[in-house]
């Protein structure tokens, strides 16, 4: 049985594990992420890599298989850019490959979580998906006739960033009106900021757990006042699942996928999002009275996503 160990490496933490080929994780191990310096990243990478082989007693390791924050280039090889790791055209393969004299394949880390949520997860048995991941900002990959698709420079599915809005809310990438602007988890705390201003009483149950203080809501906050009922939250997320819809309209106008996979840390709120989602979705997508249309199904995986799809990467 051919196992590998799968890297996610993010901004605040580096998770690994090691994962067998049915995708179940048998041990895992954390640290945190030292930013602002390969070589040091790349030492803690190789450092959770031998915790992990040593405690598998003689186990046979394939190769590893790291998914990274950031764009990484058409070969896989080197981080071209990752802010929130402060790190710019770093040779991250050859870096611990050197120190685990091992295989290692580099992904960006959403392509990883897409792979394993179609290998192993909600998406499995499509062919033809889109996996979006909606956080602080909205991330996803491009699966196509059963391949992950990276484009011409390894920075295909950088969804989040396509411009829905011409001339609407700046965004960190140095456009304006991005997708994750409208619909991300950033978007669904301004939108609970911005009634508990302008209409106290309709956000009371939100300013009661914030304190009073409309500018201490937080996403928490917000699905557990719409979970309780609260019709302010949850026509918030009823907003923020607008958008969403809207954008999978547009996505399916341009890839036509079998099916979308909604993750992410704003995905966990379930129904309150996914079914304003779907209703914009059916209502926007191009030749809706007679195509057929993609479904929408929330991802199955959770954090797990990134180790799984890393190594599973690491056998292709």
């Amino acid at each position: 049985m051919a196992l590998t160990i799968g890297v996610d490496i993010g901004g605040t933490k580096i998770a690994a594990g090691v994962v067998d080929p049915e995708g179940r994780v048998l041990r895992q191990a954390k640290r945190p992420t030292p930013c602002g310096d390969g070589e040091r990243l790349a030492e803690a990478v190789a450092e959770l890599v031998g915790e992990l082989r040593k405690e598998g007693d003689g186990e046979e390791i394939a190769g590893i298989g790291v998914g990274t924050a950031g764009f990484v280039d058409e070969n896989r090889s080197r981080i071209v850019l990752a802010g929130n790791l402060g790190l710019t055209a770093d040779p991250v393969r050859e870096r611990i490959a050197r120190r685990v004299d091992l295989p290692v394949v580099v992904e960006n880390d959403a392509n990883a979580a897409a792979w394993a949520e179609v290998r192993f997860g909600a998406g499995r048995g499509c062919r033809d998906a889109v996996v979006v991941t909606l956080g602080t900002g909205v991330g996803g990959a491009i699966i196509m006739d059963g391949e992950l698709r990276r484009g011409r420079f390894g920075a295909a599915g950088e969804i989040g960033h396509y411009r829905m809005v011409p001339f609407g809310r700046r965004c960190a990438c140095g456009n304006q009106g991005c997708w994750e602007q409208y619909a991300s988890g950033r978007a669904l705390v301004a939108e609970a900021r911005d009634l508990a201003a302008a209409d106290p009483d309709r956000a009371a149950r939100l300013l009661e757990l914030a304190g009073g203080d409309p500018g201490r809501i937080e996403g928490p906050e917000i699905t557990r006042a719409a979970r309780e009922g609260d019709q302010g939250a949850i026509d918030c997320f009823a907003a923020v699942g607008a958008w969403v819809g809207a954008g999978l309209a547009d996505l399916a106008a341009i890839l036509d996928p079998e099916c979308f996979v909604i993750g992410g840390g704003v995905s966990e709120a379930g129904e309150l999002l996914l079914a304003p989602a779907r209703e914009a979705y059916a209502r926007g997508v191009t030749g809706r009275a007679t195509r057929r249309k993609a479904e929408v199904r929330a991802a199955e995986l959770g954090s797990a996503a990134g180790i799984i799809g890393a190594a599973d990467l690491a056998l292709r």
